[in-house]
């Protein structure tokens, strides 16, 4: 364990009750809503299964994203939104890992991709103002976080620049989501 993280375990085993309600997940949001469905898949874990070392964040592992695949995307889709989001981050509501758009690529994202460096995607920062792919990263001794991973396909290209915040994405969304998916990992420290 790292000594950052040791001298983070108290306040993990503090906060280990406080966790917010799966209700205000992203995924929840109204203006997100959609019927149709993208089947969302990483060949380096399956839906509910812990995500490698590598795919981490500080401490844990290297902030690489891992691989994901997903099914063929409805026609018009002009613009893609992924999401990482924390269901158990110790707050009111989900903490946001990553937010990225990009255009529309057919079969999924090969391990590593989303990066800040590559052109094709645009990221809004976080409430860290950090704007990459940040992967998971539990409060030591907090327990079992679960990492929802979502992908958004649009009927439009959203330019991160003219969207306020991370609060303000729903909004920018609304009515341009044709289908969503979804992939869940798990990480304890």
């Amino acid at each position: 364990m790292h000594p950052v993280e040791a001298l983070l375990l108290p306040v993990g085993w503090l906060l280990r009750n406080r966790r917010p309600d799966e209700a205000a997940s992203i995924a929840n949001t109204p203006e997100l809503a959609t019927g149709n469905r993208i089947a969302l898949t990483s060949p380096a874990f399956g839906d509910g299964q812990v995500v490698p070392a590598k795919h981490c964040g500080q401490f844990i592992g290297d902030d690489i994203s891992p691989a994901l695949m997903w099914s063929a995307l409805p026609e018009g889709t002009k613009g893609l939104v992924f999401v990482l989001e924390d269901l158990d981050s110790p707050g009111a509501v989900p903490g946001i890992h990553t937010i990225a758009t990009f255009a529309p690529i057919e079969g999924g994202l090969p391990e590593g991709a989303l990066t800040p460096d590559d052109p094709r995607f645009q990221f809004l920062p976080n409430r860290r103002r950090q704007a990459k792919y940040l992967g998971p990263r539990p409060l030591p001794g907090h327990g079992t976080h679960h990492y929802r991973f979502h992908l958004y396909a649009l009927d439009t290209d959203i330019d991160f620049t003219k969207v306020a915040g991370m609060q303000a994405v729903p909004s920018a969304l609304a009515g341009h989501v044709l289908a969503s998916g979804t992939l869940t990992g798990t990480r304890t420290t």
